[in-house]
C-alpha cells in the first residue's frame, strides 16, 4: 500500500497493512530538533527533491520521518488593524476590516509537487477557521462574554467569518491534488466545553455545517481540530459526518470510550500524551504507549498514530525518536 492508500483505508474503517501516522512539531520543537531530524531521516532522493525546491524543508523532514499525511497551508484571510474597541469588554457596534494573504499559484504548485513527488495524503490545514477567528478579534474572555451577554453581535461576527471562509474555501477546494481540509477551532478546555452545548449547537454548528458541505461536495475529506474535552458535542460531530478528529487528548477525554462509541464513523488522529508520557516518560514508555494506543484505536482502521498535540521542545529528542520509530513499524 502507498501512504495515501493506508490513510484512505483507515478512514474507510478498514484495516490497512500498517497503521498510518502523522507526527508534527510545534515551532519551538522545530527549532530544537529539525536539523537533527533532517540529518537522520532526509536522505538520498528525498534530499535531492528538497534541495531542488520540489518539497519544502519541513515536509521533507515529515515525509522522511514516515508521516503518511503532509500538511499544506493555503491562502486565507485575517483581521486588519483591529481598532482598540475590539479589546474592550463592551461589544463593539461594527465589524472589523480584513485582509487576504497568500498566493494561489504557489499553493497549487506546492500541492502538485507533493502529489508528483511523494505518495502521501495531502491535507490543507486551516488552524484558525471559525470560533477561534472570533476570539482572535475580541480576545477569548470578551468573546465568551459576547456569546452569553451580546448574542446578536456574537452571531453577526460569526456569520461574517463564515461568509469570508466560504468564499476562500470555494477558491481552494477545486485545486487538483488536495485530499482533505482541516478546520481548526478550539471548543474545549481540559475539563469541558468553553460554552454550553446549546450555544454551540445554536451559534457554532450551523456555520460549521456550511463549511463541511463545501468540502464534502468537492469530494474531499473533512478534518476537524479542537483541543480539550468536547464529549458533549461528539454526537453532533458524528451526526454531521466529519471524517477525522484531532488531537484527541487522553488527559481530557477517555480515548477508548471515543473509539468504542464513535470509531465506526470518525477517524481519530492523535491520542499519545504530550502532557505526561512524551515529556516525562522514558523512550521505552513512549514506545509502549504508542503501540498500545495504535493497537486499540486502530482496530478496524479509523486511527492515525500521532501525539495529542504537536511536539514541543520539552519532549526529549530520544523520546521523539522512540515515537517516530514505533510509528515506522
Amino acid at each position: 500500500m502507498t501512504r495515501y492508500e493506508r490513510v484512505k483505508t483507515a478512514m474507510a474503517h478498514k484495516t490497512p497493512d500498517r497503521t498510518p501516522s502523522c507526527i508534527h512539531l510545534a515551532g519551538d520543537g522545530q527549532q530544537a530538533y529539525f536539523e537533527r531530524l533532517y540529518e537522520r531521516y532526509v536522505t538520498g532522493d528525498l534530499r535531492d527533491k528538497q534541495r531542488a525546491g520540489l518539497i519544502s524543508y519541513s515536509n521533507a523532514i515529515y515525509y522522511g520521518m514516515g508521516n503518511h499525511v503532509l500538511p499544506v497551508g493555503c491562502p486565507w484571510w485575517g483581521w486588519k488593524d483591529l481598532p482598540p474597541e475590539y479589546g474592550c469588554e463592551e461589544a463593539p457596534g461594527f465589524l472589523p476590516k480584513t485582509v487576504g494573504y497568500g498566493s494561489y499559484d504557489r499553493f497549487a504548485e506546492e500541492v502538485r509537487n507533493l502529489k508528483e513527488h511523494t505518495d502521501a495524503y495531502v491535507l490543507v490545514t486551516i488552524w484558525g477557521s471559525h470560533f477561534e477567528k472570533a476570539n482572535f478579534a475580541r480576545g477569548i474572555e470578551n468573546f465568551l462574554a459576547d456569546l452569553a451577554g451580546e448574542p446578536e453581535y456574537a452571531q453577526e461576527l460569526l456569520d461574517f467569518i463564515i461568509h469570508k471562509n466560504l468564499v476562500m474555501l470555494e477558491n481552494i477546494v477545486n485545486i487538483p491534488g488536495i485530499d482533505g481540509i482541516l478546520l481548526g477551532s478550539d471548543w474545549g478546555s481540559q475539563r469541558d466545553l468553553l460554552m454550553s452545548p446549546a450555544t454551540w449547537r445554536g451559534m457554532i454548528r450551523p456555520g460549521e455545517e456550511k463549511e463541511y458541505k463545501i468540502i464534502r461536495d468537492a469530494g474531499l475529506d473533512v478534518w476537524i481540530h479542537s483541543c480539550g474535552d468536547i464529549r458533549k458535542i461528539m454526537p453532533d460531530l458524528y451526526e454531521m459526518g466529519i471524517d477525522a478528529l484531532n488531537p484527541v487528548q487522553p488527559e481530557c477525554m477517555d480515548i477508548h470510550e471515543l473509539k468504542d462509541r464513535y470509531g465506526d464513523r470518525i477517524t481519530f488522529w492523535g491520542g499519545i500524551s504530550t502532557q505526561r508520557t512524551l515529556p516525562y516518560g522514558t523512550p521505552k514508555e513512549v514506545r509502549r504507549e504508542a503501540l498500545d494506543i495504535a493497537g486499540y484505536m486502530g482496530r478496524d482502521g479509523g486511527y492515525i498514530l500521532a501525539p495529542s498535540q504537536e511536539i514541543q521542545a520539552d519532549v526529549p529528542y530520544e523520546n521523539l525518536c522512540a515515537l517516530i520509530e514505533a510509528a515506522r513499524e
